[in-house]
């Protein structure tokens, strides 16, 4: 018993001292793939307010060619409101032009998670799966990377799927 303790503090101590060099190779996988994520959120969000500037334009479009003092309805946080035309219309500009900055703000973002990710790829010495030519016809199955490479995988760099 007194093997087995001292070999648990040895393990113990031997964990506390790879995590102090650098993150594991599960942690550089998830954190890079939590970045990933964000840049995919960042990417869907853009995605949707610019679908909704199209719609702002279809609107605004059609809302020029007709009467000023016409009345129309306008949807204000859940509730429909009646306006005249000639006053919903600014407030729809105001608002594609407000959706268009964040759609800017957000494309910036995007770029800057990309650059980091980029810099966190080249720092941990990421690799995706069919990045290589090489790579994929090398790691047909999961057993033959397990057995073959597993090892010297995580001293030269991490495969993320």
């Amino acid at each position: 018993m007194a093997a087995n303790s001292s070999s648990t503090g040895s393990k113990s101590s031997n964990s506390a001292g790879g995590k102090q060099s650098g993150p594991s190779a599960e942690q550089v996988v998830a954190t890079f793939q939590r970045m990933r994520q964000e840049q995919r959120s960042m990417a869907s969000k853009a995605a949707e307010l610019e679908m909704e500037i199209n719609e702002h334009s279809l609107v605004i479009d059609t809302l020029k060619e007709v009467d000023p003092s016409r009345k129309c309805f306008r949807l204000v946080g859940g509730v429909l409101v009646e306006r005249t035309v000639k006053e919903v219309l600014p407030a729809l500009e105001n608002n594609k032009e407000q959706i268009s900055k964040i759609v800017e703000s957000i494309n910036t973002q995007m770029q800057a998670k990309g650059r980091e990710l980029t810099e966190y790829r080249e720092r941990y010495n990421i690799r995706l799966v069919g990045e290589g030519e090489g790579e994929t016809q090398s790691q047909p199955t999961t057993s033959s990377r397990d057995s073959e490479g597993g090892g010297s995988k995580s001293a030269t760099g991490v495969l993320v799927s």
